[in-house]
């Protein structure tokens, strides 16, 4: 994969990432039920939504981690042991800085 086309990919997840965050931030700003037995299943699926923002965040963070890498010209270089990453590997992961060994 190219530099170019990693980065067309990356931008595009982030691009959905933000968007799911921005409905996640959404949804955990509605108010609670008055209803105990309500509010306290509202709490559990706030749970799950704060738990899938973190993950996504954290997504959000490797993307811009590997859009640097792709500005400075390093991408495709695992950053632990400097070898190369395998092209199949940056296809099913892109964000990815470690090649299969350091991984």
């Amino acid at each position: 994969m190219t530099p170019a086309t990693a980065r067309d990919r990356l931008l595009a997840r982030r691009a959905e990432l933000i968007g799911n965050l921005a409905v996640i931030a959404d949804q955990l700003d509605d108010p609670m039920p008055r209803d105990w037995e309500d509010a306290a299943s509202e709490r559990q699926g706030d749970e799950v939504l704060s738990a899938l923002g973190q993950a996504e965040r954290a997504e959000v963070r490797r993307i811009d981690a590997a859009l640097g890498r792709i500005e400075e010209g390093s991408y495709g270089t695992c950053v632990k042991c400097g070898d190369e990453i395998a092209p199949a590997r940056l296809r099913a992961l892109p964000d990815t800085p470690h090649c299969v060994n350091c991984a």
